[in-house]
């Protein structure tokens, strides 16, 4: 993927998460010399195979398992400052060297104990559906100009002010949701005071070091976290994460130019999962639905959540195609259709009697589309051993062919199972 023109790499979701960024991340990533995470926080989940290990990765970037690969965690990204090494000391008892190969951004946002008792009592994020990990809370406290900061922690009179003012707001906010649970700033500072030696140990300015390693030559890997569709501008909202998780988010969340990003990869699943609540025109009714999750093992690696599951959708990842600028696909988990007798590939919507091939931005129009579909027959057989394209049998290749058409978007790369040699290059040039 990295060549002479491509040198740093955006590495995005283009459905609703859960696409398999982690795995083509931890592939492109024994030849990156970087690789940065850009947004999100603990809830993302990324689950990496190398041999007979399968590593869950919430904070870290997934280059972390490669030797010799720099990680920085950039300023987009809101830290959970006690979480994060946990991961941390679970990788070095695995026997992963992480000493001098960490970096966190001394603009990243932490969450705080309040943040997530905030999220945790709230209706509202329960009604979207949220981890309760207090991401939310920690961005909205981020925007309205309350939020701490990584750097915070070196002037501990600010940083006690900051908590305290903190913990009022949070403490303000149980009290209207009518929870009897409040907020301790005592309690807060303490496991600061607990955690700060280690954070800012590994603290900087991760834009100017992402920036000096692009003036070097340096192979650089973006990694973001959920998907496109979860996008707080561009997403379903309300339905959405809070962060911005397409393409443009990743020059924001290292802090380096959108011109110094040479290509944008974008992460499908061969068909469409979400997790929560919100819209998803193809969903599968509960006998698909339940053959598909049990196949595809849909669960979430970070809160074990069964996942909604529908036919692939080309009119959701055209769109993604667009709003992230994508230059290539990478279609995860075609195996999973291995067994399906009937495949179903969303072309469009019908709305209000219309045919549509567009997004639309409404939910309220989301919720009545009626989805177009055109049908394949299934391969019924095993893809799993495939090595490259000319392996797969010709009705996978006829569906693969009809995604890039209508996404308008070449498919770089096919994976067939969980292993990394059950990843496909398809030897298009480019990013």
């Amino acid at each position: 993927m990295f060549d002479t023109n491509i040198r740093t790499l955006v590495v995005v979701g283009a459905q609703w998460g859960d696409e398999g960024k982690g795995k083509l991340v931890d592939v492109l990533a024994e030849k990156a010399d970087w690789v940065v995470r850009y947004q999100g926080g603990a809830n993302a989940g990324h689950t990496v195979h190398i041999g007979d290990r399968s590593t869950v990765l919430h904070q870290i970037p997934s280059g972390i398992l490669h030797a010799g690969v720099r990680c920085a965690i950039g300023n987009g990204v809101v830290l959970d400052p006690e979480t994060v090494f946990v991961e941390v000391d679970a990788l070095v008892r695995d026997g992963v060297d992480v000493e001098g190969r960490l970096y966190l951004s001394d603009r990243a946002h932490l969450v705080m104990p309040y943040h997530k008792l905030v999220d945790k009592e709230s209706a509202a994020s329960k009604a979207i559906g949220t981890t309760g990990r207090g991401i939310g809370p920690a961005y909205e406290d981020k925007v309205a100009r309350r939020g701490i900061r990584v750097l915070d922690l070196r002037h501990p009179e600010r940083l006690r002010a900051l908590v305290e003012k903190g913990t009022a707001h949070a403490n303000q906010l149980l009290a209207g949701f009518g929870s009897a649970k409040r907020a301790d700033a005592e309690f807060t500072l303490a496991e600061l005071a607990k955690l700060a030696p280690r954070l800012l140990a590994i603290a900087e300015d991760v834009g100017l070091t992402v920036h000096h390693a692009q003036k070097s030559g340096a192979a650089v890997l973006l990694e973001g976290a959920q998907g496109s569709l979860l996008d707080v501008d561009h997403g379903t909202y309300p339905f959405v994460t809070s962060s911005s998780t397409t393409a443009g988010g990743a020059s924001i969340g290292v802090g380096i130019g959108p011109r110094s990003i040479d290509a944008a990869l974008g992460v499908v699943k061969a068909y469409t999962t979400r997790v929560g609540s919100g819209p998803l025109p193809t969903e599968f009714d509960d006998a698909m639905g339940e053959r598909v999750r049990a196949l595809g093992n849909e669960f979430g690696a970070t809160t074990g959540r069964p996942r909604r599951c529908g036919w692939f959708d080309a009119v959701v990842v055209r769109y993604a195609v667009r709003v992230n600028g994508l230059t290539s696909l990478a279609v995860t988990k075609l195996d999973v259709l291995d067994t399906i007798e009937r495949i179903g590939l969303c072309t469009g919507y019908e709305i209000g009697g219309e045919f549509v091939e567009e997004f639309p931005g409404d939910i309220a129009e989301l919720d009545g589309v009626v989805p177009r579909y055109e049908w394949f027959d299934g391969w019924m057989c095993s893809t799993a051993g495939a090595r490259t394209l000319a392996d797969l049998p010709a009705a996978a290749r006829a569906y693969l062919d009809r995604i890039e058409a209508l996404v308008d978007c070449p498919i770089k790369y096919v994976s067939v199972g969980t292993r990394r040699d059950q990843i496909l290059e398809t030897g298009i040039v480019g990013g």
